[in-house]
Protein backbone atom coordinates (compact mmCIF):
# COMPACT_ATOMS: atom_id res chain seq x y z
CA UNK A 1 0.00 0.00 0.00
CA UNK A 2 1.55 3.74 -0.71
CA UNK A 3 2.40 5.79 2.01
CA UNK A 4 -0.72 8.45 0.50
CA UNK A 5 -3.31 5.70 1.03
CA UNK A 6 -1.67 4.83 4.26
CA UNK A 7 -1.94 8.98 5.46
CA UNK A 8 -5.58 9.20 4.14
CA UNK A 9 -6.75 5.83 6.40
CA UNK A 10 -5.00 7.09 9.31
CA UNK A 11 -6.76 10.76 9.35
CA UNK A 12 -9.93 9.06 8.85
CA UNK A 13 -10.03 6.44 11.20
CA UNK A 14 -8.03 8.19 13.88
CA UNK A 15 -9.92 10.93 14.65
CA UNK A 16 -13.10 8.50 15.58
CA UNK A 17 -11.30 6.90 18.13
CA UNK A 18 -11.94 9.89 19.92
CA UNK A 19 -15.37 11.12 19.32
CA UNK A 20 -16.82 8.11 22.29
CA UNK A 21 -14.81 10.77 24.66
CA UNK A 22 -17.27 13.29 23.94
CA UNK A 23 -20.34 13.58 25.64
CA UNK A 24 -23.31 12.52 23.86
CA UNK A 25 -25.01 15.67 24.48
CA UNK A 26 -22.33 17.82 23.55
CA UNK A 27 -22.11 15.45 19.95
CA UNK A 28 -25.92 16.53 19.26
CA UNK A 29 -25.22 19.95 19.76
CA UNK A 30 -22.71 20.58 17.87
CA UNK A 31 -23.39 18.19 15.23
CA UNK A 32 -25.80 20.82 12.85
CA UNK A 33 -22.42 23.59 13.10
CA UNK A 34 -19.90 20.85 12.49
CA UNK A 35 -22.18 19.36 9.58
CA UNK A 36 -22.22 23.52 7.91
CA UNK A 37 -18.48 23.70 8.24
CA UNK A 38 -17.86 20.07 6.51
CA UNK A 39 -19.96 21.46 3.63
CA UNK A 40 -17.90 25.02 3.75
CA UNK A 41 -14.93 22.79 3.07
CA UNK A 42 -16.41 20.23 0.76
CA UNK A 43 -17.07 23.19 -1.25
CA UNK A 44 -13.44 24.83 -0.78
CA UNK A 45 -12.35 21.11 -1.97
CA UNK A 46 -14.67 21.35 -5.23
CA UNK A 47 -13.85 24.72 -6.24
CA UNK A 48 -10.17 23.96 -6.19
CA UNK A 49 -10.72 21.66 -8.94
CA UNK A 50 -11.21 24.34 -11.91
CA UNK A 51 -9.06 26.81 -10.08
CA UNK A 52 -6.17 24.37 -9.92
CA UNK A 53 -5.92 25.07 -5.98
CA UNK A 54 -4.32 22.30 -5.69
CA UNK A 55 -3.54 18.88 -7.41
CA UNK A 56 -3.47 15.17 -6.12
CA UNK A 57 -1.45 12.25 -7.72
CA UNK A 58 -3.77 9.55 -9.01
CA UNK A 59 -6.32 12.85 -10.34
CA UNK A 60 -10.18 13.32 -9.44
CA UNK A 61 -10.57 9.70 -7.76
CA UNK A 62 -7.72 10.26 -5.38
CA UNK A 63 -8.60 13.75 -4.47
CA UNK A 64 -12.08 12.57 -3.41
CA UNK A 65 -9.88 10.62 -1.28
CA UNK A 66 -8.12 12.68 0.46
CA UNK A 67 -11.00 15.82 0.44
CA UNK A 68 -13.03 12.90 2.30
CA UNK A 69 -10.71 11.57 4.87
CA UNK A 70 -9.93 15.07 5.50
CA UNK A 71 -13.23 16.25 6.10
CA UNK A 72 -14.66 13.36 7.46
CA UNK A 73 -11.59 12.81 9.67
CA UNK A 74 -9.73 15.34 11.56
CA UNK A 75 -11.90 18.45 10.31
CA UNK A 76 -15.67 17.06 10.98
CA UNK A 77 -14.60 15.72 14.38
CA UNK A 78 -11.88 18.11 15.14
CA UNK A 79 -14.86 21.09 15.04
CA UNK A 80 -16.89 18.82 17.53
CA UNK A 81 -14.05 19.02 20.11
CA UNK A 82 -13.32 22.95 19.80
CA UNK A 83 -17.08 23.48 20.23
CA UNK A 84 -17.21 21.34 22.99
CA UNK A 85 -14.38 23.26 24.68
CA UNK A 86 -14.62 26.33 23.62
CA UNK A 87 -17.93 27.55 23.22
CA UNK A 88 -19.34 30.63 25.10
CA UNK A 89 -15.77 31.43 25.06
CA UNK A 90 -14.91 33.11 22.09
CA UNK A 91 -11.78 34.79 22.91
CA UNK A 92 -10.78 30.89 23.51
CA UNK A 93 -12.16 29.74 20.55
CA UNK A 94 -10.83 32.39 18.31
CA UNK A 95 -7.16 31.02 19.99
CA UNK A 96 -7.69 27.58 19.72
CA UNK A 97 -8.44 27.82 16.01
CA UNK A 98 -5.78 30.35 15.25
CA UNK A 99 -2.87 28.03 16.14
CA UNK A 100 -4.55 24.92 14.93
CA UNK A 101 -5.28 27.07 11.74
CA UNK A 102 -1.34 27.70 11.72
CA UNK A 103 -0.32 24.48 12.40
CA UNK A 104 -1.87 23.11 9.67
CA UNK A 105 -1.35 25.91 6.76
CA UNK A 106 2.68 25.66 7.83
CA UNK A 107 4.41 22.70 9.43
CA UNK A 108 1.38 19.91 8.39
CA UNK A 109 0.44 21.05 4.75
CA UNK A 110 4.55 20.83 4.32
CA UNK A 111 4.23 17.49 5.36
CA UNK A 112 1.33 16.28 3.68
CA UNK A 113 3.41 17.63 0.44
CA UNK A 114 6.70 15.70 1.25
CA UNK A 115 4.15 12.59 1.70
CA UNK A 116 2.93 13.50 -1.91
CA UNK A 117 -0.85 13.86 -0.79
CA UNK A 118 -1.48 16.46 -2.63
CA UNK A 119 0.77 19.49 -3.75
CA UNK A 120 -0.38 22.90 -3.93
CA UNK A 121 -0.44 24.96 -7.26
CA UNK A 122 -2.35 28.47 -7.00
CA UNK A 123 -2.98 28.08 -3.66
CA UNK A 124 -0.05 28.76 -0.49
CA UNK A 125 0.16 28.00 2.52
CA UNK A 126 -1.47 32.11 3.52
CA UNK A 127 -4.65 30.97 1.72
CA UNK A 128 -5.06 28.01 3.44
CA UNK A 129 -4.91 29.96 7.09
CA UNK A 130 -7.08 32.92 5.56
CA UNK A 131 -9.79 30.86 4.52
CA UNK A 132 -10.07 28.81 7.67
CA UNK A 133 -10.16 31.32 9.82
CA UNK A 134 -13.00 33.05 8.03
CA UNK A 135 -14.48 29.94 8.18
CA UNK A 136 -13.95 29.88 12.02
CA UNK A 137 -15.81 33.15 12.29
CA UNK A 138 -18.68 31.78 9.96
CA UNK A 139 -19.09 28.65 12.00
CA UNK A 140 -18.92 30.38 15.21
CA UNK A 141 -21.86 33.06 14.06
CA UNK A 142 -23.56 30.04 12.72
CA UNK A 143 -23.50 28.23 16.09
CA UNK A 144 -24.37 31.51 17.68
CA UNK A 145 -27.35 31.99 15.51
CA UNK A 146 -28.98 28.24 16.16
CA UNK A 147 -28.44 29.29 19.94
CA UNK A 148 -30.52 32.27 19.80
CA UNK A 149 -33.32 30.85 17.64
CA UNK A 150 -32.98 27.41 19.92
CA UNK A 151 -32.52 25.19 17.00
CA UNK A 152 -30.54 22.27 17.77
CA UNK A 153 -29.73 23.06 21.44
Amino acid sequence: MRMPNIVRIILLVAPWLSISLIPKRSFKQFLPVTLFASTLVAGLCALAVPYKWWVVEGGLKNKLLNDGSFILGPFFVGTIWIFHFTFGNFKRYLLINLLIDLFFSYPLNWIFQRMRLYKLVHFTPKHIFSIFTLFAFIIYGYKLLLSRLKIFI
